[in-house]
């Protein structure tokens, strides 16, 4: 396990949202030595029956409290955050070189770090953890989940489980774009008309498989049809090669939907989440 500095995470307010059903405290905690800023929203009544921490995809993005409320309004508390580097977070954001080594396992520590305060927080510390993300937590949260041995389940929208380098091939074929026929991953890699080239600088081409054959907990991977930006084929494919050997990893494969599938498939991975947690 790489080191890495959690210290003791502070609790800077609690806002109540009136009228909402729902509690925000919001907090800071830090990881390799920067504060990062987020929020856990929890239900205002009723039974947690499990808690998120919420990853994001790429780009520069802040906390999403929209989706932590409807977490929340399953009876799952969510903690979102802001990105390194974006919103009230210290830190660099990595815009250049967001998909090396370096930058996929410094956001898998602050993943690790946002689990620690659901973990110590007096209303979530007993009830099941869980990790979920969009996108580029495809590559995060697998290598995350290594460092979590009392995670009890993982969920990823659009998640790419392939090389970065696998999945640049597919998105620039598709120059990145949802669209009703999909090409297969094949189709993308026999377009090349030059050999792909992994660039050394960006160290090793993370490959989310190399995490998951490691891992205990269940997971759901949920997919779109028209998704352009990740090679769903490939991922499905990859996913079923290690639910062979035995894993508890779920897909779903939504064919009218694309990338950001997430407003139309939340609701299945509460009922997922509920179900899951009920059995441990």
């Amino acid at each position: 396990m790489r080191p890495f500095y959690f210290g003791c995470f502070l609790f800077i307010s609690v806002i109540q949202v009136m009228g909402a059903g729902f509690d925000r405290d919001d907090v800071t905690f830090p990881s390799h030595g920067i504060s990062l800023a987020g929020s856990v929203i929890l239900p205002k009544q009723g039974p947690i029956h499990a808690a998120v921490v919420f990853v994001h995809g790429s780009g520069k993005q802040s906390r999403n409290i929209h989706y932590a409320e409807r977490f929340a309004a399953a009876g799952i508390a969510a903690l979102v955050y802001d990105k390194r580097g974006a919103g009230a977070s210290g830190g660099s954001y990595e815009g250049n070189q967001s998909v090396s080594e370096k930058n996929i396992t410094l956001l898998a520590d602050d993943a690790v770090a946002a689990l620690t305060v659901l973990r110590n927080h007096p209303r979530t510390k007993d009830v099941p953890l869980g990790l979920t993300g969009i996108s580029q937590a495809g590559w995060i949260v697998p290598l995350a989940a290594e460092q979590a041995p009392d995670l009890a389940f993982m969920v990823l929208w659009s998640a790419p489980v392939c090389k970065v380098s696998e999945e640049d091939i597919f998105s620039k074929y598709t120059a990145d774009r949802d669209q009703k026929q999909i090409p297969s991953y094949q189709e993308a890699l026999a377009a090349r008309k030059q050999p792909y080239i992994w660039p050394e600088f960006l160290g090793k081409d993370s490959n989310p498989s190399d995490n998951l054959i490691k891992l205990k907990c269940p997971g759901l991977w949920l997919f779109g049809g028209q998704d352009g930006s990740i090679p769903v084929d490939l991922s499905i494919s990859r996913l079923n090669q290690i639910t062979a050997k035995g894993f508890a990893y779920e897909t779903v494969l939504f064919s009218q939907q694309g990338h950001n599938n997430m407003p139309a498939t939340f609701a299945t991975a509460t009922d997922w989440i509920r179900r899951t947690v009920a059995g441990l």
